[in-house]
C-alpha cells in the first residue's frame, strides 16, 4: 500500500478548535499522516498535548522553535504538505490568508504553501456575513481555494445564523475527494 499524502492541519482559535482534534484524529485513523499547527489563540481552547497524542507528531505553534535544523519548520512543511486544511477558519485567519499576512506559524506556513487548500469556517455569523469577509472569500474562492460549510444554527456565543463548524465529515470527505482527484 502506498504512503497516503500529509495533510497540514491548521487550528486556530475560536469555541469550535475542540472539533479539530476529532478531525485530526478521523484524519489518521483514514490513514493519512497530519502534521498540526496551532495558533496561539487556539492554544487557549485546546492543549497542544491533544493534537500531538493524535497526530503523533511534535506540535508546529510558533515561528521560532528551534528544532535543530536549519530550515524552518513551517518551510520544510509547505514542501512535504500535500493539502492545507484549516478548521476552525476563523475570520482573522480568513483574512490574513486572503491577504498574505504571515505572523505566525500557520499563517507563514500558509503564505509559504501552493498546493490545495481546504477551509472550514466557524465564527459568530454577524462576523460570517460582514461584507468584509464576503470580500475575502470570493477573493479566496477565485485562487482555487475550498470551503466546507459554514452550518446555520445556534453558536456558542448565543447568537442564531451562518457560523457553525461544518460537520468534522463533511471535511474528510473533501480531504478524500482532493487528494483522490489529485492522484488521477
Amino acid at each position: 500500500m502506498t504512503e497516503r499524502p500529509l495533510i497540514a492541519l491548521g487550528v486556530t482559535g475560536g469555541i469550535a478548535a475542540y472539533k479539530a482534534a476529532d478531525l485530526c484524529s478521523r484524519l489518521r485513523k483514514a490513514g493519512f499522516p497530519v502534521q498540526v499547527l496551532m495558533t496561539e489563540n487556539a492554544l487557549r481552547f485546546v492543549g497542544e498535548i491533544t493534537f500531538r497524542t493524535l497526530s503523533r507528531r511534535k506540535v508546529i505553534t510558533s515561528l521560532w522553535d528551534d528544532d535543530g535544523e536549519w530550515r524552518p519548520e513551517h518551510v520544510a512543511l509547505a514542501d512535504e504538505a500535500k493539502l492545507l486544511v484549516v478548521a476552525p477558519a476563523t475570520a482573522d485567519f480568513i483574512a490574513k490568508y486572503t491577504w498574505g499576512i504571515a505572523d505566525d506559524a500557520l499563517t507563514t506556513f500558509a503564505a509559504t504553501f501552493h498546493g490545495p487548500a481546504v477551509l472550514a469556517p466557524a465564527m459568530n455569523p454577524a462576523m460570517w456575513t460582514h461584507p468584509a469577509c464576503a470580500e475575502n472569500r470570493q477573493k479566496l474562492l477565485e485562487r482555487g481555494v475550498h470551503f466546507v460549510g459554514p452550518d446555520s444554527g445556534p453558536v456558542a456565543c448565543g447568537a442564531d445564523g451562518p457560523g457553525r463548524l461544518c460537520d468534522v465529515q463533511e471535511i474528510v470527505e473533501e480531504v478524500r475527494r482532493l487528494l483522490s482527484t489529485a492522484e488521477r
